[in-house]
């Protein structure tokens, strides 16, 4: 048996003919220690799959989770070409995880099998469609189980199990089972739904609508396949708001802006976060109530020229304006005081939301930062439809099923995600079914652990 990432030895423990891989010193030295009859290389996983000739009956282990932004450097080099060469193309922002398998597999002897402990992301990040469309060319089982409950409480990340049987062979299946809890076996469940690769693919390869009874996903499928639908990306632009740079140096106090004398057309009101935004509609009376408060919501809004006024000059050279124009986004832009991209939407979106994702009409004026999206309508005769359409179960079951989970609860909405949230027309939302919505959606939100404590 092989473990690519064996730790401390928690797995190669329980067997007896077992190779281990381990980077960490501290950690290779346990998995001797508590598994003195395994054979136990320590290093890079990858650099010693690309060499070595060995092949392996069966793998098991619990690959590392690091996320793009710190796998990097020569050791993602080696992951993301070793998997090329299998077939297996990663974009840049994939995990480490999902290459761990694809190598792993690569080193099992035919008809070898492999189980493993996988982020939830399996089911619906973008980088993991080429990690199982490898698995379903390469073996003749696939079988995921996703668990509601956690596998490690301490943790916030949910975690699956995979299994795949048949190194050699491919599949036109995916096997998926739901389970509330994990319970120890000696074998994978025998219960299992069989999805098509096909269906799994027409569902943008993600895992996460068969959370839901197959009648739900068939009639989302009916309604978003309707003539009639639109997706919201057809209707609206949808992108994030400005990047400052320095969010404290740029967002301005009401009194600060008054005592440092900043004229008031530099001064633009703006949503720092979703949290700020009333339930539907922002106004004047809102911005007002910001204002009372002394809130930090103007932006200090300059224009791209060398001449500004003299009390904006002073703010400037200030001790905290040498700090700003230091930070990487200050400093690689020209002239590095003026903020960019600039926006005043039609609507703002929740970027992360709890019960359900937030559309704000904008009637104040407003401009936002990159905390919450800046929707632009293609068409300003559809605000007032699309104002009511947002709230209905259909429209927030699409967005539980085109956006993902986020920990603690959160549902997140990233801008392509929100283009493919799916409006129907009023006439055919009329005639859906609204309890069997309200239970999808309370299945989608139980996935996601909205409301537990």
């Amino acid at each position: 048996m092989l473990d690519p990432s064996c730790g401390d030895g928690r797995f190669i423990r329980g067997h007896r003919n077992s190779v281990g891989i381990e980077q960490d010193p501290q950690a290779a030295l346990q998995a001797m220690t508590v598994a003195p009859w395994a054979l136990i290389h320590e290093g890079d996983f990858f650099a010693w799959a690309s060499n070595t000739e060995e092949r392996f009956d069966c793998a098991a282990g619990n690959p590392p989770f690091i996320r793009y932004q710190t796998f990097k450097g020569a050791v993602r080099d080696r992951a993301l070409n070793l998997c090329a060469r299998l077939g297996a193309r990663f974009s840049g922002l994939a995990s480490s995880w999902a290459p761990f398998l694809v190598a792993t597999a690569s080193l099992l002897r035919p008809g070898g099998r492999m189980a493993f402990v996988v982020p939830a992301e399996i089911g619906h990040a973008p980088y993991a469609s080429p990690l199982l469309e490898y698995l379903i060319e390469h073996f003749d089982i696939v079988h995921v189980v996703a668990v509601r409950k956690k596998l490690f409480p301490d943790l916030s990340e949910d975690c699956w199990l995979l299994y795949a049987d048949g190194f050699g062979g491919s599949t036109t299946e995916l096997r998926f089972t739901t389970v509330e809890r994990f319970s120890a076996s000696k074998r994978p469940p025998r219960t299992f739904e069989r999805i098509a690769v096909a269906e799994w693919r027409s569902w943008k390869r993600r895992l996460r609508p068969f959370l839901m009874p197959r009648a739900a996903r068939e009639l989302y499928r009916l309604v978003a396949d309707d003539t009639t639908s639109h997706r919201f990306g057809d209707l609206a632009s949808i992108g994030i708001g400005y990047v400052s740079g320095a969010n404290d140096f740029f967002h301005l106090r009401p009194s600060l802006a008054e005592k440092l004398g900043i004229p008031s057309q530099l001064l633009h009101p703006t949503v720092r976060n979703g949290r700020s935004l009333p339930p539907k509609l922002l106004n004047a009376s809102v911005v007002n109530k910001w204002v009372r408060d002394d809130e930090p919501i103007y932006l200090l809004r300059l224009p791209k020229t060398p001449d500004v006024p003299a009390p904006v000059r002073k703010y400037l050279d200030t001790e905290e304006g040498w700090t700003a124009r230091e930070a990487y986004k200050c400093r690689v832009r020209t002239p590095w005081y003026s903020v960019p991209d600039v926006q005043i939407p039609d609507f703002f979106l929740t970027y992360m939301s709890g019960r359900a994702a937030g559309l704000v009409r904008n009637s104040a004026g407003c401009t936002c930062t990159n905390s919450v999206h800046s929707v632009r309508l293609r068409d300003k005769r559809i605000l007032g439809q699309l104002y009511d359409l947002w709230d209905t179960p259909f429209v927030q079951l699409s967005c539980e099923l085109e956006g993902h989970p986020l920990g603690g609860g959160m549902l997140k909405l990233e801008p392509r995600e929100a283009t493919e949230i799916v409006l129907p027309s009023p006439m055919l939302l009329a005639e859906l079914p609204g309890i069997a919505l309200e239970d999808a959606i309370g299945t989608m939100q139980s996935w996601r652990h909205y409301g537990e404590a």
